[in-house]
């Protein structure tokens, strides 16, 4: 049976990440919680707005109200990367090479590793942003479509358009297909190669969370009553497919998803705070949480796929031990 850690914190979570195999909670009022032999906190923002790890999974990326992009090294140190005065920076984004990418207002940010900063101006607010898998691309989820940024180059960016407030954006893991969660409730994708449009709809909310799985075969999302998983094994990607529904609960919504780093298993949080995980081949489901207090805002498995994070919006904060 797996057991709980909890850790009970005042506030909304925004993210949770493994640093170096140790959970960090990011709460909305800029301080960063952490399990490392005992509870430890570091305040990071006056008022956290977005938060990722680096790719190497070794310090926690996070842009804040107070209009600062720090990161957050696994033993508690905080480094700034950037300030842009009085704005707030609304989402940010893990490159590679070191790259981080920022976004504030109608701009978006790559920042490299040695210190030089690329400025992406935009007809209405940047929303979510994603780095692709390979190269040096940057998607910038926007009003109307998504646009694609070369920061190494003066190359010209490549716009993607499909009417609607687009919010979220991912590459799938081979860099093929593009996908935004929108305003509405539906995602929209492209397939890169040829601009081919994917339209999954039919959603009763908006999805607010999506993970892809290890091999990038699925895409699994929020935004009902059950983890909407998309399958992106053929050419065409979801196109005339119907999604698998994992974890169908009558009465409440699914708020969070994260795919498993090695398993055909998607973590599925709740409205009601509850946590399951569901296989794709049977779609057997393991309780991991009971439902508390508030809905699930935040999930990370560590790199094992072992434990399990969770966050919510309440501050209820934990690890599950799959194991037990």
């Amino acid at each position: 049976m797996p057991t709980v850690a909890p850790l009970d914190l005042d506030g909304h979570a925004i993210a949770v990440a493994w640093l170096n195999d140790i959970p960090h909670f990011a709460l909305a009022d800029g301080v960063v919680h952490r399990l490392d032999h005992g509870h430890k906190w570091v305040e990071v923002h006056d008022g956290l707005l977005a938060a990722c790890p680096d790719l190497a999974e070794t310090s926690l990326i996070t842009g804040g109200e107070d209009g600062k992009v720090m990161a957050l090294a696994a033993d508690g140190t905080a480094t700034q990367l950037a300030e842009i005065g009085r704005k707030w920076v609304t989402s940010v984004a893990a490159g590679p090479q070191g790259a981080v990418g920022f976004a504030s207002g109608r701009m978006a940010y790559v920042l490299f590793a040695d210190g030089r900063l690329r400025e992406f101006q935009h007809p209405r607010s940047a929303e979510g942003l994603a780095f692709a898998p390979k190269g040096m691309r940057l998607a910038v989820a926007r009003y109307n479509g998504a646009t694609l940024h070369f920061p190494a180059t003066e190359g010209k960016p490549v716009e993607l358009e499909w009417a609607g407030a687009h919010m979220g954006i991912s590459f799938s893991p081979d860099g093929k297909f593009l996908v935004t969660t929108m305003q509405e409730n539906a995602l929209h994708g492209w397939k890169l190669a040829d601009g081919k449009h994917m339209r999954m709809a039919g959603y009763p909310a908006k999805v607010k969370s999506f993970s892809w799985s290890a091999r990038g075969k699925w895409l699994a999302t929020s935004g009902a009553p059950a983890a909407i998983v998309w399958p992106f094994q053929a050419k065409d990607g979801p196109m005339g497919k119907a999604p698998l529904e994992l974890g169908t609960r009558g009465d409440t919504m699914v708020t969070q998803v994260c795919c498993h780093p090695a398993e055909d298993i998607a973590a599925i949080g709740y409205a009601d705070g509850m946590v399951l995980a569901a296989r794709f081949a049977d779609q057997k489901e393991v309780l991991l949480r009971r439902a508390g207090k508030g809905a699930i805002t935040a999930l990370a498995w560590d790199k094992e796929g072992r434990r399990l994070a969770f966050g919510a919006e309440t501050g209820e904060c934990g690890v599950v031990d799959i194991a037990g």
